[in-house]
């Protein structure tokens, strides 16, 4: 009854009257075809969902099926039906992206300036080039721009692979130049994304492509055949052939660079391979991983990846925390590094922790750790405790008005976002709701209509929206749109029961489903605390709950007692420690207890060196979630460093209470 109350007063709000429309199955029925790519059973089922409130989406994929084939008169006559709607960008979009595969550049600069969206690197890449050709003074800005995209993907694509090669060395040495390709190369084979280095080499020694089959298939046979590497492409390649070895074996690199080739490498193929070899020792929390970093000569060398875990090397230090290395690193990073809040605040640091600070290295500190200091997130958090503050709720901004709420009521994107919800469509509804809120106009919403949108996602109890849209306002903070406490008597009393924080119980929830019961994962976890079937079967067997099958899961109160009881049960076995239970909870049980041998770590330090970004992300989020949680449940002001605690190894004498955890 809830649901259908939902859709019709969504109709209503789209449509102006509580008219018919056709059935919600029909655009079921054809998103399912355009999955299938059946072009014949859209164009059959088209004009059933003329009407609908979500005809849009029926119209953007029953021409997306055959956009390859379509005339650009019937794309056009489309575009102009679907007018202001996400639908219409989206398909603009995509014949963009076709466009520029087909060098059809005259249609492209007629079609580009009316994309709204323009977060699509490869168009933007097509554009640039256009822009280029057709205007020989835009050269060396869009050649500086062709480059920062180039070089900032990971894979290899047709529009900015184009645009790098065309506009190679045409920029005024402000562009791609053949130094940037090389760089482009290392970068990729250390991805192990072997066409894209491929691309590279191939705009600058297409000749030596062979020889980059030959390194990428054994490197070790490769350098055993090099005795020399006299030219600058014979260096490169040698290069590339220890960074491939330093994926696999960076302690076997180590050996090759120093023993034999690094007199032969100019100084900065040598400082960009020890900074390979200690980026991937410090993955692998290899002691080695800091003495490697120490090794390079100009940190300017390395990547902005490098020296993050030149950070993380230093922080995890065998023989303590080495602040020299932190600092040199931090210092090395761009500017756009640098201003993420996890090096502002490990610089402060490093500058307190300095052989007898001086009061101005000490005033620096401060103002690092001032210009964070929030209880947004992680560092945030930290910054204020490390300011002698602990983690309280903010005040909350003005109330709404009737206006601001009616405005967000009326907005076509954001009801149709929440229709498609509403029926199942998911992934389409939350990428209008993200268009509509980010795209749809330059810069995005303004902050109380953000505010406004996010209420209205929470009134329809949409809580990811809710809380992603709220998340995007830069000083106002309502804290009862970021952290909503969805079944707060399921929860608590849950928790309560087994004798665990519910504060914490909600920080993962959050960080794991953002409260949608039916949310599943592309690995199959499943409802608000996402638990794998085979982890709710073995947790159900050992909370003794009789006749558990995995499709409970999808019960919101099935979901709360499983999960709540392996979180227990993790944290339990890890001795109370909230890192790295969280980090089991994400990436299982048997890599945190790797992952905690080495020197004891304070806990921010720790999780920091998680190696998988994703649990290191997670963990983050989930502890700083908890803490804020805490301060909601409780009124009293929190700390994330009691929670954060230290971390090392287990002492022999205590042993696994749960050691078959899955």
């Amino acid at each position: 009854m809830k649901l259908r109350t939902i859709l019709a007063s969504l109709a209503v709000a789209l449509l102006g009257s509580a008219q018919a429309q056709p059935r919600d199955d029909v655009l079921l029925q054809m998103q399912d075809a355009f999955r299938r790519n059946d072009s014949a059973r859209l164009a059959q089922l088209l004009p059933q969902a003329q009407g609908h409130v979500l005809e849009p989406w029926a119209a953007y994929w029953e021409m997306r099926s055959r956009l390859e084939s379509a005339p650009p008169a019937e794309i056009q006559q489309v575009l102009a039906r679907l007018a202001g709607t996400y639908q219409e960008d989206r398909l603009r979009n995509d014949w963009l992206l076709l466009l520029g595969e087909r060098r059809e550049w005259a249609t492209f600069a007629q079609e580009y300036p009316k994309y709204r969206m323009n977060d699509d690197r490869q168009v933007r890449c097509y554009a640039l080039l256009v822009e280029a050709q057709a205007d020989p003074i835009a050269i060396p800005a869009a050649a500086e721009e062709v480059k920062r995209l180039w070089l900032s993907q990971r894979d290899d694509d047709d529009g900015c692979t184009l645009a790098a090669a065309s506009l190679l060395g045409k920029g005024g040495g402000r562009g791609v130049e053949a130094a940037d390709a090389w760089r482009k190369a290392r970068q990729s084979v250390e991805a192990n994304r072997m066409r894209a280095a491929a691309a590279a080499l191939e705009m600058v020694k297409p000749e030596a492509l062979p020889l980059l089959q030959q390194l990428n298939a054994s490197p070790i046979r490769f350098l055993t055949s090099k005795v020399f590497a006299a030219s600058r492409a014979r260096q490169e390649m040698v290069g590339l052939a220890l960074i491939k070895m330093a994926t696999a074996d960076p302690e076997q690199a180590a050996s090759q660079l120093e023993n034999k080739w690094g007199p032969q490498l100019r100084p900065e193929e040598r400082d960009w391979i020890w900074g390979v070899i200690g980026r991937q020792a410090a993955q692998r929390l290899q002691p080695e991983a800091n003495g490697y970093f120490s090794k390079v000569e100009r940190d300017k060398h390395l990547s902005d990846e490098h020296l993050a875990w030149k950070v993380r090397a230093a922080l995890r230090a065998p023989q303590g925390m080495d602040w020299r290395n932190v600092r040199e690193a931090i210092a090395a990073m761009s500017d756009e590094a640098q201003a993420e809040p996890a090096w502002v605040y490990w610089k402060a640091r490093a500058l307190f922790a300095a052989s007898g600070p001086s009061e101005a290295h000490r005033a620096e500190a401060g103002k690092l750790l001032a210009s964070i200091a929030s209880p947004r997130g992680f560092y945030e958090q930290l910054a204020l405790e490390d300011l002698g503050q602990k983690i309280t709720v903010p005040a909350r901004p003005a109330t709404l008005t009737d206006a601001e709420k009616q405005a967000a009521r009326q907005n076509p994107g954001l009801n149709r976002a929440l229709y498609a919800i509403a029926i199942g469509l998911r992934p389409e509804g939350v990428r209008e709701w993200n268009y509509s809120t980010n795209l749809h106009q330059r810069g995005g919403m303004g902050e109380r209509d953000l505010l406004a949108a996010a209420q209205y996602a929470c009134d329809r109890e949409v809580w990811d929206r809710c809380i992603n849209t709220s998340e995007r306002t830069k000083t106002e903070f309502d804290v009862d749109q970021r952290f909503p406490m969805p079944f707060r008597e399921q929860v608590v009393r849950r928790a309560r029961e087994i004798e665990l924080d519910p504060a914490y119980v909600y920080g993962l929830i959050r960080q794991e489903s953002r409260f949608v019961t039916d949310a599943r994962s592309h690995v199959g976890a499943s409802g608000l605390m996402q638990v794998m079937p085979a982890t709710a079967r073995w947790t159900a067997r050992k909370l003794g709950m009789e006749g558990f099958r995995p499709a409970q899961l999808n019960e919101r109160d099935t979901n709360i007692a499983i999960g709540t009881g392996y979180l227990k049960l993790v944290l339990d076995d890890f001795g109370g420690s909230m890192p790295m239970a969280a980090a089991a909870y994400n990436a299982g049980p048997s890599r945190p207890r790797t992952w905690r041998n080495g020197p004891t770590l304070e806990g921010a330090a720790w999780a920091e060196n998680v190696p998988f970004t994703e649990t290191r992300d997670y963990v983050k989020k989930v502890l700083s979630n908890t803490t804020f949680y805490a301060a909601i449940l409780t009124g009293q002001p929190q700390s994330l460093k009691a929670r954060l605690g230290v971390v090392g190894p287990r002492e022999s004498t205590q042993p696994s209470p749960n050691a078959e955890l899955p």
